[in-house]
């Protein structure tokens, strides 16, 4: 059992599962897909001038007569089938599926006995998180959920503005109405005169908030006894969420919360399973922080292979359906994953939807090209490990720090590798039909057979140690095809 100590759960080891499913899927979902209007909306709506207040004043009227709460109770999740998702995710590749619990907005998607502003008690009248548990269980996928209480106490401001200008100059918003106060949260003390729209301080150091929050990790995991917990910053309550330098370090007293929540999470699955089947995912990218868990990179990549197991949280667009958001192509999707498992990562993706509960026909094209490749190359992705190097060519990702996510440009000569059972799988990340892959990463590893996954054996030499293989003039994958190459 663990100890809610640095030391204690430094000892901690990733499932299999975990290191095995490579390809999760997320549902991001809550009120805020009510508008259609993007993330962030339960804060930018009282952010006097920002594209959702203008939206929210146009379309719902001004947020001190209709404000959040009465979002919530516009969300009906009408058409919500779980199961029929689940189905099409598992199809698509996933191999693990995360729920969002609550997101920054303090809505919770489960029956709470600490927060009345829960998804059965207001709005869909259902309990999201366990008919999502369910229908994980019956794909037997592990399941995970996702929280982002810690940051909530500050990050909501903004409901006890008022308009500065303009008819409503200086009339409160409705996040000031004493009979709301326990949902919008007693939070003047982050209230100041200027007005600033930073995230700073990203966790309050409020202790009734804090220990409100570790009661309510507590809660959901007696509940669902998750596999995956992902806090949306650092490990709470220290640092900034998601900067490197922190003006904490392990053994401060302000993380005593967050490592009870950890070892609290840890437990319930060695009772549960009879090993620690759970996973831990925050965003502090200093190992003395991070070895409590995994490292999570909120929409990046790490430059190179790491030794420990690390995870990656994107979307397929923005993290909340947004009606005007452009969605990466699925080429993007794939080659973004390819490059996160030959450096030992895992990569979950945010499927957008609809305030009813539906995927629009854009995201079910997206899901079925990522299946349609998974088809083909499943055998290179699950139960691998890296190779000696992550792959080979000049094409690179730009990493400049969070939510960075441009399409990389690949070359012919740009590769990426994983292996299993003494089996090397080289992906092809932009092979050309009728041509010759030439790899360099095996000049002392003589090669038996080569194969293209989805097609069969090719014809290969290996001149001087360069491997040189001869490509048919169909390739079986629409996107990065994989070789596998055997030694034996």
């Amino acid at each position: 059992m663990f100890k809610p100590t640095f030391e204690s759960l430094y000892e901690y080891e990733p499932p299999a599962w975990f290191r095995n499913a490579k390809f999760g899927i997320w549902s991001h979902w809550g009120p805020q897909s009510v508008p259609m209007c993007g993330d962030w909306y339960a804060r930018n709506m009282y952010i006097q001038g920002s594209p959702q207040y203008l939206y929210h004043l146009r379309r719902y009227g001004h947020p001190s007569v209709f404000g959040y709460k009465d979002i919530c109770r516009l969300w009906k999740a009408e058409n919500f089938d779980p199961e029929g998702l689940m189905a099409l995710y598992y199809k698509s590749g996933a191999r693990y599926f995360v729920a969002q619990a609550m997101h920054h907005d303090h809505f919770f998607n489960y029956g709470s006995k600490y927060n009345r502003f829960n998804s059965t008690q207001v709005g869909p009248l259902k309990d999201i998180c366990a008919l999502w548990r369910k229908a994980a269980d019956k794909f037997g996928m592990p399941f995970g959920l996702t929280e982002h209480l810690g940051a909530t106490f500050s990050w909501w401001k903004t409901n006890k503005w008022s308009d500065t200008y303009g008819p409503y100059a200086g009339v409160p918003y409705d996040g000031n109405d004493p009979e709301y106060r326990d949902f919008y949260l007693d939070n003047y003390e982050h209230v100041t005169e200027s007005r600033s729209t930073s995230t700073d301080p990203w966790y309050t150091g409020n202790w009734k908030h804090q220990e409100y929050w570790l009661n309510v990790i507590k809660e959901f995991i007696d509940i669902f006894t998750p596999d995956l917990i992902y806090t949306d910053g650092a490990l709470p309550f220290g640092g900034h969420w998601h900067k490197t330098a922190a003006t904490t370090s392990a053994g401060d007293e302000v993380y005593n919360r967050g490592l009870e929540a950890v070892s609290y999470l840890y437990n319930a699955s060695i009772a549960q399973y009879g090993r620690n089947n759970a996973v831990y995912l925050q965003k502090d990218r200093r190992p003395e922080i991070y070895k409590v868990g995994v490292l999570d990179i909120e929409k990046s990549l790490l430059p190179d292979i790491s030794e420990r197991p690390w995870h990656t949280d994107t979307c397929i667009g923005n993290w909340f359906y947004d009606a005007k958001a452009s969605f990466k192509t699925p080429a993007h999707i794939i080659e973004t994953l390819v490059d996160i498992i030959s450096k030992n990562g895992t990569m979950l993706l945010n499927i957008l939807q609809r305030p009813d509960g539906t995927i629009d026909d854009e995201t079910q094209f997206i899901l079925k090209e990522i299946g349609d490749w998974f088809a083909v190359c499943s055998e290179a992705v699950y139960d691998t490990r890296p190779f000696s190097v992550c792959g080979e060519g000049f094409a690179k990702a730009r990493i400049d720090d969070d939510f960075t996510e441009e399409p990389i440009t690949w070359g012919v000569d740009d590769y990426r590798f994983t292996q299993k059972n003494g089996s090397v799988y080289a992906f092809m990340m932009n092979p050309q039909k009728g041509g010759v892959a030439i790899l360099h990463s095996f000049m002392d590893m003589p090669v038996k057979r080569v194969e293209l996954l989805g097609a069969g054996w090719l014809e290969f030499a290996q001149p001087f140690g360069a491997l040189n293989v001869k490509l048919p003039s169909k390739l079986p994958a629409k996107y990065a095809n994989c070789l596998k190459l055997s030694f034996n």
